[in-house]
């Protein structure tokens, strides 16, 4: 097939029609680039590339669930390997309510739940293989996870979606396993029919396929046939495991979807696509109409998209074929996919996963969030509170559209996506005018993507302020929804420009909105030099960072003020602008307006910038010695097992009179704690005399600086610090920070 039809091959010219549905032109999901097609000519296909109507159904759910769930939850891992014992998924309870009760308190529009991971152990009762629920004693080998989810989902008003890997290790390890057994192609009937177990639904379909890939339509015929209406099908392409050479027949799995899920979208296919990375990471410009060099219709196989630039002009000029793709941002909310325990996983915050939603449903994307059942079938109390709060948010931002009585273009300010204006004359742009000042710090912008497609290529929020207009933020793309994000402006003139476009664009949706700042927790840090910083706390999330200061981008016009004499900060005191020199107590706090964050109370020891560390009992890789005197609390000294006592010498630069010492454990690990120990001093670095001897308990559990006083003041050049006993009876001893207090 030569070309893909473009309706009537694209008219050449619009009608110059503004706020109706009933405006026609020529669109498609999918369009060839001829040979002969100027730049001109692409970008005039490309600003008629419009999403299918599953695809923009799915664009309108915006903030969805990911749920992985399986022997991984059992076994702490990851990634299983296919020869676990179905017995390990010893789940005893199951909560899909609850589940699905938080994705609702979280504005969640649907969930997908992982049928089937890369260790081919399945959460329904499948009637092509006993490597699954059935072989396991949850609820005497008769449960179905996705049974009690669709029916919780339907009782919760949430769609369903499901994950099934097309890897299957389980099939690959087994040695009658289907996957990569060299099987010859042959018509094969689907669903292959097994004794006492017939399909209500009575569609049959006939493939050319391998023993594998007819597996895998019987277990697709099973999910789309028996658990209700499937709202999107996500095929992972990662593969831990190749046998035997095998294939995929995507053209056929797409065939028996199609049929028996007219609804649905397909994730890692031609509908959706990852946006290139599992950690909540957004491009700055999302477009949705992307280049590909092969008709992305007829593909059966499709690679990663991870670029950072995938539709710029540039990019376009360059193609094949043009096609509508979506982008599904996805990550977890746990330090990994699935459950592993409260203790050591850390969970995302509220400000992260709502800066996430912001960035990626503002962004033209869709969010894709896992939140991983533990081993009692729940959502773990804490996660279920972020969920809550993030949810609070949306409604409390969004729920109200301060735009409501505006008056200025109604086909914009109707809230209706069915109506748009057409700005096909110049100046671009659009005013909007309230009863009363309104104060502001969200804009939210749509275009008319399911008639007119994607076509604004930059824009900018006009603000009247002080008898003239004011830019207060530009940004690049709009598509299905750009939420701009900025400090709060008061005004009850606003104005909308369209700098740079893909031909006339359609705007259907203009909205404003206020999210309440909070004044986020503060950290006090110091650098070597003494230069101090106020900054807010960052979360610790260490798996799969994506680089944003979550806090700021939703928190503008924080102030930050701070006080050097250790009393409390008020909206009076210093405003924190740039770091400075300081020792003694810091004070600060966040203000947003008159709202007050909690105090963070920090007390600097004397500068460390000219002591050296003298001698020491040896140091592990990776941690020097040099490490606890370096101002990094999260790096940290690791003495060597074979020095016993362990000990450290520090010339402090000068002879210094100080009362008070503080020692700071590592947090990242527990080994080597002092729970005892002695200080000693000299007045060469090699003649020691014991001053006291100090005593920190639980340490283990509660990781957290301490301090000791003397009973005298104390003054010396050289200090050494000795350990007597190490916590929980460890070989190392283990220090983060070494501090001295005037």
């Amino acid at each position: 097939m030569r070309k893909i039809v473009f309706y009537t091959v694209l008219a050449l010219t619009i009608v110059s029609c503004s706020n109706s549905m009933n405006t026609k032109v020529g669109v498609s999901s999918t369009v060839e680039i001829d040979t002969d097609d100027t730049k001109d000519s692409i970008i005039f296909k490309a600003a008629h590339i419009v999403p299918t109507k599953n695809q923009y159904e799915a664009l309108k759910n915006e903030f969805i669930a990911f749920i992985h769930f399986g022997p991984n939850t059992f076994t702490r891992m990851e990634w299983g390997n296919g020869f676990e014992d179905p017995s390990i998924f010893d789940l005893q309870n199951l909560d899909t309510d609850q589940w699905c009760k938080a994705m609702k308190d979280a504005e969640m529009k649907m969930v997908i739940l992982t049928v089937k991971h890369h260790d081919g152990f399945v959460l329904w009762q499948s009637r092509y293989t006993k490597h699954g629920i059935m072989s396991t004693d949850f609820e005497g080998g008769k449960g179905d996870v996705l049974k009690d989810l669709a029916a919780s989902c339907e009782k919760y008003g949430l769609k369903l979606g499901v994950y099934l890997s097309p890897a299957d290790l389980y099939q690959i390890e087994n040695e009658e396993g289907l996957y990569g057994n060299l099987s010859e192609y042959s018509d094969r009937v689907i669903p292959t029919p097994v004794e006492g177990r017939p399909f209500k639904n009575k569609t049959t379909f006939t493939f050319n396929v391998d023993d594998y890939n007819e597996y895998f339509l019987n277990q697709l015929f099973e999910l789309l046939t028996e658990y209700g209406p499937i709202h999107e099908v996500w095929f992972d392409g990662a593969h831990p495991k190749r046998k035997g050479g095998q294939e995929y027949n995507y053209i056929a799995w797409k065939e028996l979807i199609a049929t028996l899920a007219p609804e649905a979208v397909v994730f890692g296919k031609q509908d959706i696509r990852w946006g290139g990375n599992e950690a909540g990471a957004t491009r700055d410009t999302e477009w949705n109409v992307i280049p590909y060099s092969g008709n992305p219709l007829e593909m059966n196989s499709f690679a990663d998209i991870t670029g950072e630039d995938i539709g710029s002009r540039e990019k376009l000029y360059e193609a094949k074929y043009l096609h509508y793709q979506q982008a599904e941002i996805n990550t977890s909310i746990r330090e990994g996919w699935f459950y592993r325990d409260d203790d050591k996983q850390k969970v995302r915050s509220a400000d992260d996963v709502f800066d996430i939603y912001e960035r990626s449903v503002g962004g033209n994307a869709t969010f894709l969030l896992n939140i991983p059942p533990n081993r009692d079938g729940k959502f773990s109390s804490e996660d279920v509170q972020v969920l809550e709060e993030v949810g609070s948010r949306i409604r409390e931002t969004y729920g109200t559209n301060l735009f409501a009585d505006a008056s200025g273009v109604k086909s914009v300010l109707d809230a209706n996506p069915e109506t748009f204006e057409l700005l096909d004359k110049d100046p671009k742009e659009i005013l909007i005018e309230t009863k009363k000042p309104v104060t502001i710090n969200r804009l939210v912008l749509q275009e008319a993507i399911a008639t007119h497609s994607e076509r604004v290529e930059r824009h900018a929020l006009d603000v009247w302020l002080d008898g003239s207009w004011k830019e207060i933020v530009s940004a690049t793309n709009i598509g299905y929804k750009r939420i701009l994000r900025f400090p709060e402006t008061t005004s009850n003139k606003f104005r909308i420009r369209i700098l740079e476009s893909r031909l006339a664009p359609a705007i259907s949706n203009i909205s404003a909105h206020y999210y309440q700042p909070r004044p986020p927790q503060l950290s006090v840090t110091r650098s070597l030099d003494g230069l101090v910083s106020i900054q807010p706390k960052k979360h610790e999330f260490g798996w799969k960072p994506h680089g944003e200061d979550s806090s700021g981008n939703i928190n503008s016009g924080i102030e930050i003020r701070y006080t050097k004499d250790g009393s409390e900060p008020t909206k009076g005191s210093p405003l924190y602008e740039a770091p400075f020199s300081a020792t003694g107590t810091i004070k600060a706090a966040a203000f947003s307006k008159e709202e007050k964050g909690s105090t963070v109370s920090v007390n600097l020891g004397i500068l460390k910038k000219d002591w050296k560390v003298i001698a020491n009992s040896g140091s592990e890789s990776d941690h020097s010695a040099l490490l606890t005197i370096d101002e990094d609390p999260h790096t940290y000294w690791l003495s060597s097992k074979k020095e016993v006592p362990h000990y450290i010498e520090i010339d402090l630069g000068e002879e210094l009179i100080f009362n008070e010492f503080a020692y700071t454990p590592p947090t990242e690990t527990s080994d080597g704690m002092i729970e005892q120990g002695v200080l000693k001093v000299s007045n060469d670095g090699k003649t020691w005399k014991e001053v006291e001897r100090f005593e920190f308990g639980n340490l283990i559990n509660d990781p957290t600086p301490r301090t000791h006083f003397f009973q005298e003041a104390v003054r010396t050049r050289f200090v050494r610090i000795e350990s007597i006993t190490i916590a929980g009876g460890k070989k190392h001893a283990a220090i983060a920070e070494l501090d001295f207090f005037e």
